[in-house]
């Protein structure tokens, strides 16, 4: 084991001499890949579509090549999953990423390349380690195991030879012969699809383990932590795996948890890092403790563009300006291009480029990696209201963030213009609606592991009107906000609901 620590050791400090790089020369590092992915993938039927061969600059690119989200890129991988191959990249494409869906699709799926899992996100699952051994020299992490909390993968039965899942099970189904070592438990254990014997399997193999490291969504996480307690009787994670140090945390804000997880692991020496791995790609990680933002990795085969809503400008890495929201767009080395991915983010620094997650394009909650967005909240409604014989005026809804005890649900205000004859009734039905439209709020629902039913509060008559007037925000282009990833307007929205409420019975 000694040697093996001496070996990890090596690697991680050259591999830091070379990670350097983003903060001496980011923009070289991106006008280098812009270069190679051109070149590669010029042969592909995209690339020929769009001259790949002939463009020269970032300009070049940007004129050549339209913008894209899934809906149009959808063709491509329709046929990428029944066989094709080189449409969007050279290499074969045999797995996919799946995510929740779009707007008209309940599911989409993210092409994964071989090259996209070795230089993109086994990358950066290297270099958070990196990161943090450069924080924490003395750390003994790998003298443990990592514990990873994924998700699960089935057959694509468009080809035999294809397969999908989660972005981590896709990592985990191909990781080399040294991941599977370090991890725990057993890859039989961390695919399994039935959850609620997963989480039992997953934790009376782990707590025989030294566990040094856990990695995770954070709701999953702290599920898996209440199943431990529950079987040792143990309420201090600390005293199940005392050499635990450091939680590696993502796909949604951390703010809301951290609480939980202080409960669970009173430790004064563990250390809570964050990464940004999508499905799409590994876009950043955090360098520095105790910061709240991340570094931007240039060097994973991923060119970064950033659209400015404002004024409808879009930056390269080398004009973004600090503290602006940008939609951040993506060409990457699965055969992704100018690819909008649907999320917000904004610039802490440009020396080196340090950005933060603000959010979604559209309103969303994904509190619990839901991926909830107003298009599937109304869809739901319009399905609840029809099984039930309702109408609804107005509505909004917000995370109910789980404590240590309890579990996260959404809650809901509604404003009926006809009320249904039971609001359970009307609950359940948004709540199967909600789940056959979004597979990740499907998820998260099953058996009330991570998600519980939604509670729903009916509104007083006119109350989103009264809102928004007390707001000064009557007419125009002012709209209730439907979904948020926090509670600031639900609670306003709440508390006004409760006063009016009062202040109606108080004349009866």
């Amino acid at each position: 084991m000694k040697l093996f620590n001496t070996f990890i050791n090596w690697y991680l400090k050259k591999r830091f001499k070379q990670l350097e790089q983003h903060y001496t020369n980011p923009i070289q590092l991106q006008e280098a890949t812009l270069k190679h992915l051109l070149s590669f993938a010029s042969v592909t039927e995209f690339g020929k579509k769009y001259n790949f061969e002939s463009i020269q600059s970032i300009m070049h690119f940007q004129e050549n090549v339209p913008l894209q989200n899934y809906n149009i890129i959808q063709p491509y991988i329709n046929r990428m999953m029944a066989g094709e191959q080189q449409l969007l990249w050279p290499t074969n494409i045999d797995w996919f990423a799946k995510s929740s869906g779009t707007t008209c699709a309940k599911s989409k799926f993210i092409p994964v390349s071989s090259e996209g899992l070795e230089d993109c996100h086994y990358r950066g699952g290297k270099d958070i380690l990196t990161m943090y051994c450069q924080n924490f020299p003395n750390s003994t992490i790998f003298n443990g195991k990592a514990l990873v909390m994924g998700g699960s993968n089935s057959i694509n039965q468009l080809n035999k030879k294809s397969y999908y899942g989660d972005v981590s099970a896709v990592m985990m189904e191909n990781m080399p012969f040294l991941g599977r070592f370090l991890n725990t438990p057993d890859k039989s254990i961390s695919l399994m699809d039935e959850w609620e014997e997963k989480l039992e399997k997953m934790a009376l193999a782990t707590i025989k383990e030294d566990v040094s490291m856990v990695v995770g969504v954070p709701s999953w996480t702290l599920v898996l932590f209440k199943k431990i307690a529950e079987i040792t009787g143990e309420k201090n994670i600390n005293k199940v795996w005392p050499n635990l140090e450091l939680y590696i945390h993502g796909g949604v804000s951390f703010t809301p948890y951290k609480k939980a997880f202080e409960e669970f692991l009173p430790s004064t020496s563990m250390q809570y890092f964050q990464t940004y791995n999508a499905s799409e790609g590994f876009f950043a990680l955090q360098d520095k403790a105790n910061r709240d933002d991340m570094l931007l990795m240039l060097d994973y085969g991923i060119f970064y563009e950033f659209y400015d809503a404002s004024d409808g400008k879009i930056c390269t890495l080398a004009e973004v300006e600090i503290d602006k929201p940008y939609s951040l767009i993506i060409s990457t080395n699965g055969g992704l291009w100018r690819y909008k991915i649907g999320d917000t983010i904004s610039f802490t620094s440009t020396k080196p480029y340090r950005i933060k997650v603000v959010g979604r394009d559209v309103q969303f909650i994904n509190a619990f990696g839901e991926e909830v967005i107003v298009d599937n909240a109304d869809k739901a409604i319009a399905v609840a209201c029809e099984k039930t014989d309702a109408k609804v005026a107005e509505y909004t809804a917000a995370p109910f963030y789980m404590a240590k005890d309890k579990k996260g649900r959404h809650e809901w205000i509604i404003e009926f213009d006809k009320s249904p004859d039971s609001i359970d009734q009307f609950t359940y039905q948004l709540d199967t609606a909600l789940q056959q439209i979004n597979s990740d709020y499907e998820a998260k629902r099953y058996k009330d592991l991570a998600l519980e039913i939604p509670i729903i509060h009916t509104a007083q008559p006119d109350l989103f009107h009264n809102w928004l007037k007390n707001k000064g925000k009557l007419g125009g282009q002012h709209k209730v906000p439907r979904l948020a990833n926090n509670r600031k307007y639900f609670e306003e929205i709440f508390e006004l609901n409760l006063n009016i409420a009062k202040h109606n019975s108080s004349h009866l």
